[in-house]
């Protein structure tokens, strides 16, 4: 499911940055790392297990956003001799820097995945290997796993295939650099390529029922002013980008399904009943949904732009829940999940192009190695495999309340001192079951919070509001809230607030001490 991204462009403020690591030491976040952790790093950095095979000819490109250090993925791309086209991406290899139940192995397992703050991350991995000696810089010979995808002339796959190999990335480039090119008409061979393989992937998206929701992300700037927030909507070529890492995602899933042995990202179908609330919620936003039109078509049809559109975006979020890690070993007894595809791709789908920040591609990647190479899965990967699912979606929790909290800081940091303003918002979600209550987006400062009406019981006097925080769902939304009983006299006293349509709110309460951001309604 889609969350909100939160970046930061400039992050000095010691007020702010003082919370955050107050917030850190609260949620028991471990910033600082083992000795013994650093000097295995300084040793696998400095001899490191390097493969045969040298690829470094290859001209390989990277595509992160501005700063980044830790670039798991780099890529080549061209045309194939008689029509379509070869990807070549390349992997970081972390498991040539990591020796199974060393330090950097248990410290990894206990971090599961890079934590993202405004001002701060929290690697997975020590620097000296995820900024440095692992990662796919520019210039710098790197061992990695090189995938090579023959795509025919629609973008289908025809053959993959994966080995270890010495690689050099020639350039690093960034999103807007990506698209500026493109749009310019300014693209070499291969950005114009990334273009065509992107939008063909894209299709073939479409054609097996797959979606993703161009839901905007949340950007905090900090001005001579003070904070900024705003919102940024993907670009195309951030679309191009990540369908070059889910077609080698889907791959890897064949690969390790075909051999019996591996870890897939799952997530099951919606259930009936879900459509059916989102077609009461598209009727209550005079969002068209024909009856023969799939929903996939209809998120492509929509404009995140739009309020009623954006309001709709926001319930579709709730559609697909449970995604999760499933490690299968029919040799061991461990079998296949039954259902092994990923509802949002509508195909099997692997987690493997993020070992510096997240534990499970480690794995993934080891297993795919080995079994293009036709070798045994290594036994330290294959007795691993049962336990990465429990702890991946430990690290899955802890990366959501982290992201969730910062949100609610910045957000009350923003507001605060500013309770009685009004604003202009949009209504994005109606609690079910008190109608009365919802969240709201403003469109400046770009926040999302709960908002409640000002309206209490018969003799007029306030109502108590439920609910904590600004950046979660106050309950499932229903439409308009009609179809759900009114409930105590209280609730049903308060109009229900009108889903999708544009209001006045007034701030009553900015507490960055609870991170808590509330509104009513004007």
């Amino acid at each position: 499911m889609p969350r909100r991204k939160l970046r930061v462009k400039a992050a000095d403020s010691a007020r702010i940055n003082t919370e955050l690591a107050e917030l850190r030491a609260r949620l028991e976040i471990r910033t600082e790392w083992p000795e013994e952790v650093l000097a295995e790093a300084e040793e696998a950095a400095e001899r490191p297990r390097l493969p045969g095979y040298d690829a470094t000819e290859l001209p390989l490109f990277t595509v992160d956003p501005p700063g980044s250090r830790d670039l798991d993925q780099a890529m080549h791309l061209s045309h194939r001799p008689g029509g379509g086209y070869r990807v070549h991406y390349a992997i970081a290899d972390v498991a040539a820097f990591v020796r199974p139940g060393g330090a950097i192995d248990a410290e990894a397992r206990r971090r599961v995945e890079t934590l993202y703050f405004p001002d701060h991350r929290v690697p997975l991995h020590p620097a000296r290997i995820s900024e440095d000696a692992a990662s796919l810089l520019p210039g710098e010979p790197r061992p990695a796993l090189l995938w090579q995808l023959d795509l025919d002339a629609d973008g289908a796959v025809v053959l993959a295939d994966v080995r270890r190999a010495l690689v050099r990335s020639h350039r690093r480039l960034d999103y807007a650099a990506v698209q500026r090119a493109v749009d310019l008409g300014g693209a070499d061979e291969q950005l114009a390529l990334l273009a065509v393989i992107g939008r063909l992937r894209e299709e073939q998206e479409r054609a097996r029922g797959g979606i993703s929701l161009p839901v905007p992300e949340q950007e905090v700037e900090e001005t001579l002013h003070g904070y900024v927030l705003g919102y940024r909507a993907p670009t195309p070529a951030d679309g191009w980008n990540a369908q070059i890492s889910l077609l080698t995602g889907m791959a890897a899933a064949e690969l390790m399904l075909d051999a019996g042995v591996g870890l897939l990202r799952t997530l099951p179908a919606a259930p009936a009943a879900g459509y059916d609330r989102l077609r009461r919620i598209a009727a209550a936003l005079d969002v068209d949904w024909p009856k023969d039109l799939p929903y996939p078509e209809l998120v492509r049809s929509l404009d995140p732009g739009a309020p009623l559109d954006a309001a709709f975006l926001n319930a579709c979020t709730g559609l697909l829940r449970g995604a999760g890690y499933q490690a299968f070993d029919e040799s061991r007894g461990l079998p296949a999940p039954a259902e092994p595809g990923h509802a949002a791709l509508a195909a099997p789908y692997a987690h493997c192009t993020a070992p510096l920040r997240r534990l499970g591609d480690r794995f993934a990647q080891e297993v795919c190695a080995a079994v293009a190479a036709g070798e045994d899965v290594p036994d330290w990967a294959r007795e691993a495999l049962p336990a990465v699912p429990a702890l991946m979606a430990s690290g899955d929790r802890r990366a959501a309340e982290v992201e969730r909290a910062c949100v609610d800081l910045v957000e009350a940091e923003l507001l605060a001192g500013r309770e009685g303003e009004e604003f202009s918002a949009v209504v994005i979600e109606v609690d079910a079951h008190r109608p009365g209550s919802g969240t709201v987006q403003l469109r400046e400062p770009a926040v999302r919070a709960r908002c409640d009406r000002a309206v209490g019981p018969a003799d007029g006097t306030p109502g108590p509001v439920g609910g904590v925080g600004t950046g979660t769902p106050v309950g499932p939304v229903d439409g308009v809230g009609t179809d759900t009983p009114a409930g105590p006299e209280r609730a049903a006293a308060a109009p229900p607030l009108p889903l999708g349509r544009v209001i006045d709110v007034r701030l009553t309460e900015a507490d960055p001490s609870t991170r808590t951001v509330r509104f009513s309604a004007v």
